[in-house]
């Protein structure tokens, strides 16, 4: 159970260096960036995708219940609904980077899991395993790219006592610098298989882009006696 709140207005101001316009009146428990799902109290960050832009649902999720939008521009209709926080760079930077002061913030046992196949099952295993010492946030479905991550990051709680985060890849270099917000204790590759041949040519450069969850981004020995590294 979270026993305070996810955010508070002053901490995502100094998370993003944004620019706060409006009261924040409701507590910040949640993060979203569909509109269709908002829930109340929950911050709504509008991200660009390929088809739309997230800008254009702001006025609604706020009328919604959305405790406060991430935006990077602003117009009148939104601030009629509610707060926004503005950033200077596009809205995912904003997450990214709220994503990150969640990383910092956390005392938390942090374990990464990547591999070719496996990596939703050995997450969600790991969830179930460990909710029973403790309060586990883990990615919700397959939360793994370089909006998913972030999102996730957002979204953990305070008193997570451990974290479990799924993070894919289709390309050498993509598991890098979501590595490097995770920062996990624990770096989990469950499996390599030809599932990206496409983009590699042989299952060693697959390999390789995988062993990207072991660089100099973990975050040092956690508490208790979980291993550094594993191959399953």
């Amino acid at each position: 159970m979270q026993n305070s709140v996810l955010w508070t207005a002053d901490e995502l101001v100094a998370a993003t260096a944004g620019k706060l316009l409006g009261t924040v009146s409701r507590p910040l428990n949640g993060v979203s960036i569909d509109s269709r799902n908002v829930a109340p109290g929950d911050i709504f960050v509008a991200i660009k995708g390929d088809k739309h832009d997230g800008h254009d649902f702001v006025a609604g999720a706020l009328k919604s219940g959305a405790g406060l939008a991430v935006v990077s521009r602003v117009t009148d209709e939104m601030t009629a609904e509610g707060p926004v926080l503005t950033v200077a760079e596009d809205p995912l930077r904003g997450l990214e980077n709220i994503g990150r002061a969640s990383r910092a913030r956390s005392h938390g046992q942090i374990i990464g899991v990547t591999g070719s196949v496996g990596k939703t099952s050995t997450k969600e295993m790991l969830r179930v395993a460990l909710a029973a010492s403790g309060q586990t946030h883990a990615s919700a479905a397959s939360f793994n790219n370089h909006w998913g991550v972030p999102l996730t990051l957002a979204r953990m709680p305070r008193e997570t006592a451990f974290g479990v985060f799924e993070i894919g890849m289709n390309h050498a270099g993509e598991i890098t610098p979501l590595a490097a917000m995770v920062r996990p204790h624990v770096g989990i590759v469950t499996s390599i298989a030809p599932s990206h041949l496409g983009h590699f040519k042989s299952l060693d450069e697959i390999a390789d882009a995988k062993a990207e969850i072991f660089h100099r981004h973990r975050a040092g020995r956690p508490r208790g006696h979980l291993p550094r590294h594993a191959l399953l």
